[in-house]
């Protein structure tokens, strides 16, 4: 049992496929989900901020389901819970939200009865809830991962980003639900496009794990997925055509979408170039959209307990303020 701990966790946002690897190529970016949970006599919700104005706050609620999952795979009960989220990532827009709210709920879950579950058996509780590894993957550990699920296990290895990458998001103001995104996909593919993509993962994976920018343009190109959901993103189709014209080393869609992800050399002189384009281009196809600058986030979801460290007194809110400040 819990014993009135209390506990806090810090959660990347990811993206996920990164071109050609559909379901297995997942990396964490520096936009957080924060969750606090502890034991209570009755449950209870807090949830700040813009992307939760939607969110249940009853038992429904899933973080308070992953967290039981836990708990039951533990053989613990702790049926009443006070929880409280602030959440930076936007909803439905493919970059991982609810991928970091079940690993950020399954970690808290795990810390507050002392840690008996292993990462690797997490992921793969999370792999089943998600049906796909690389979001979760990438949240959970943090930096670029590379997952393999057989439907009951996720084999992972993570890579270390390179120290000049950097990614540029563009969020359309819509919502793109993933299983929307999944139905226009087909059923089978030719072998053609098969060795296309296979042949992309693989290189686009060797380049990030021996740096080579260079590389990224070509390696980051699909046949698998993103052809068919472009008809769902206005103006998809020319960014991922013109991208790297404007200063990216490669663009893809993020996740199922509709946001699109573009990586950069750190020392890339065409910065503001390419963010005026991404804007303008989805713009010229009546679509409105935000721009973000992020960072590969190389640490993965972080627990520590609100009891210890001299936290008693610093309040939910007080620590969002810090950390968004900061």
């Amino acid at each position: 049992m819990s014993n009135g701990r209390k506990v806090r966790v810090k959660v990347p946002a990811s993206t996920a496929n990164l071109g050609p690897g559909f379901d297995t190529l997942g990396m964490a970016l520096s936009l957080y989900a924060w969750i606090e949970m502890g034991e209570a006599e009755q449950t209870g919700f807090h949830l700040y901020g813009d992307e939760m104005k939607d969110v249940p706050r009853d038992k429904s609620n899933l973080i308070y389901k992953v967290a039981q999952m836990v708990f039951d795979e533990a053989g613990v009960s702790v049926p009443e819970l006070e929880i409280s989220m602030y959440s930076e990532i936007p909803l439905t827009r493919g970059l991982g939200s609810s991928a970091s709210a079940i690993i950020g709920g399954m970690v808290a879950a795990n810390a507050l009865i002392g840690s008996p579950l292993s990462n690797e058996r997490i992921f793969d509780m999370a792999t089943a809830l998600e049906k796909h590894p690389d979001n979760v993957g990438a949240s959970l550990f943090g930096g670029i991962i590379c997952a393999a699920w057989d439907g009951s296990h996720a084999d992972v290895i993570r890579i270390e980003p390179p120290e000049d990458l950097e990614a540029l998001v563009v969020i359309p103001e819509f919502e793109l639900a993933t299983s929307k995104a999944r139905e226009v996909l087909p059923s089978s593919l030719t072998v053609a496009d098969a060795v296309y993509n296979i042949s992309r993962s693989s290189l686009l994976t060797g380049a990030l794990a021996s740096g080579r920018l260079d590389l990224i343009g070509a390696a980051m190109r699909d046949r698998l997925h993103q052809p068919y959901r472009s008809a769902l993103v206005p103006g998809m189709e020319a960014v991922l055509a013109e991208a790297t014209q404007h200063g990216a080393l490669g663009i893809a869609l993020s996740g199922a979408g509709p946001t699109l992800i573009a990586f950069v050399d750190r020392s890339e002189s065409r910065k503001g170039e390419l963010e005026a384009f991404l804007t303008e281009t989805m713009r010229n196809h009546g679509i409105e959209a935000q721009t973000k600058w992020l960072q590969p986030c190389r640490t993965g979801a972080l627990a520590e307990s609100v009891n210890e460290n001299g936290m008693q007194n610093q309040s939910f809110l007080d620590m969002i303020k810090g950390e968004v400040r900061s």
